[in-house]
């Protein structure tokens, strides 16, 4: 039996619940305009600041989100839905506006980073495809800046994304990863699909091959005119002597240039500085020294801490998944974007604040717009009909007016990872680092403060515990 390759239904990208919530709605007639957020309530791997991404992906799913004949038999099938809801959703697109924080932008926990207005069943169903899209390309965005910072430490070096036979979506990775400030991707479909740089070595099994180390590292050097050879195969202490003899022989006979040496394995931070010294007693200054195997921001912190000398770093498992550290006790692999409901307008036009209340999970009701000090001091989260404060910066930006994409407002992936570089660093240096002792400061107006009692005694505020709404 032939296998093949799932197709993409973007009606059917929700959860079960949401078409289940849509027929509610549509049976008692609830379907008034409703805005929902998107954010989370925490930074990701300990640090301060998430970087956004995926809004591209989200608004596209958004423009997409539609129901085939086929697809209505399906859930038809699966539900005893009344045919007129079936018929309603055959001419179901999305009709509403979105605004959101720029790919590459910097936000902080419980800022929306979308906002989704529209009526309630088209916000509703649209929310799990949203926060798939900006949830996972935020998270790795985020995990690759902060693997690029860690691999700086005063000196600039490149990192390339090696995720693809590890990732999540290595796709998505790879955009993201690129955002983020990787330099290049060793995913061919990546660089063809964005116009990204590919870079790669070679495998140990191509090392292997050959009766000899000397044998394998003369075929590369005769193959390409600048090349790298793989060190770590046998004995790196070893390898580095027989890559300098082949590199300086090929130099000579082919005109052929030993670019750079790579270690996936080992010690890296002596066996770095030992072929560095003979690198350099060789006469062979230029040659970089790359490393890869298993490396994270922390590991890549402490071994150029320890001195290793390397040039540019390969990162492939924990960038491609977002990974955490078991040994650090830092949660990784999701982001935990939530998307809640914060405002509500009936048929008749009657507006009413939403919140949820659940303690530290409590929301915030409201129509909001987000505003940063132009020296980073704060960030100010409000009502959107409060004032702008005095030389602030809005930070969400229309993106989908009336269904329809906003003209400018998805700009290139060159763009995007320029916006992306310019803001971290911008961002002050304390909350760059990889774990911080105190949060970025994030401020909700009296406005919005005052809304919030106000929603709490609509829904009951009597006979409720106070000290559940934080």
């Amino acid at each position: 039996m032939n296998r093949r390759t799932p197709s993409l239904h973007p009606g059917l990208m929700t959860d079960m619940y949401h078409p289940d919530s849509a027929y509610v709605s549509w049976r008692s007639g609830q379907n008034g305009m409703t805005t929902f957020d998107l954010y989370t309530r925490k930074a990701p791997f300990g640090g301060a600041y998430l970087l956004v991404a995926g809004i591209e992906a989200a608004i596209e799913f958004a423009q997409s989100f539609r129901y085939t004949d086929d697809e209505l038999k399906f859930l038809a099938h699966i539900r005893d839905y009344d045919t007129a809801f079936l018929d309603e959703l055959a001419g179901l697109r999305f009709t509403g506006d979105i605004l959101a924080m720029p790919e590459g932008s910097i936000a902080f926990p419980h800022e929306p980073i979308l906002r989704v207005t529209a009526p309630f069943r088209e916000a509703l169903l649209l929310e799990a495809g949203l926060l798939q899209a900006v949830g996972l390309s935020t998270l790795i965005a985020t995990k690759a800046s902060r693997i690029v910072y860690a691999a700086e430490q005063g000196h600039p070096r490149r990192i390339a994304e090696f995720a693809f036979r590890r990732a999540q979506e290595p796709m998505t990775v790879a955009r993201a990863a690129y955002i983020g400030g990787c330099s290049s991707t060793s995913l061919l479909n990546a660089a063809y699909e964005y116009r990204l740089p590919a870079t790669g070595t070679v495998p140990h099994a191509l090392i292997e091959m050959y009766p000899t180390e000397l044998e394998a590292f003369e075929a590369i050097a005769e193959a390409y005119n600048r090349y790298t050879l793989l060190l770590d195969t046998y004995d790196v202490r070893r390898a580095i002597l027989t890559a300098i003899e082949v590199g300086l022989r090929s130099q000579e006979t082919l005109g052929h240039t030993l670019a750079a040496v790579r270690l996936d394995s080992g010690d890296l931070v002596a066996d770095t500085i030992y072929v560095r010294e003979q690198l350099d007693k060789a006469g062979l200054h230029s040659v970089r020294i790359l490393a890869s195997g298993d490396l994270d921001e922390w590991k890549i912190q402490e071994i150029l801490q320890a001195g290793a000398a390397i040039d540019s770093f390969g990162v492939g498992t924990a960038l491609g998944s977002g990974a955490g550290s078991v040994e650090r006790q830092v949660e990784g692999g999701s982001l935990g974007t939530v998307y809640k409901e914060a405002w509500y307008v009936d048929e008749l036009g009657t507006e009413y604040p939403k919140i949820k209340i659940a303690g530290a999970k409590s929301t915030w009701p409201g129509k909001k717009e987000i505003y940063r000090h132009p020296n980073w001091e704060e960030d100010v989260i409000q009502l959107a009909h409060e004032p702008r404060p005095d030389s602030y910066h809005r930070l969400l930006k229309p993106i989908m007016r009336n269904g329809d994409v906003v003209p400018g407002s998805l700009p290139p992936l060159s763009e995007i990872r320029e916006l992306a570089q310019y803001n971290l660093n911008l961002l002050p240096e304390h909350y760059r680092q990889l774990t911080v002792e105190s949060p970025y400061p994030v401020r909700f107006s009296e406005g919005i403060q005052s809304l919030r009692k106000q929603a709490f005694d609509m829904v009951g505020g009597a006979n409720l515990n106070k000290d559940n709404l934080i």
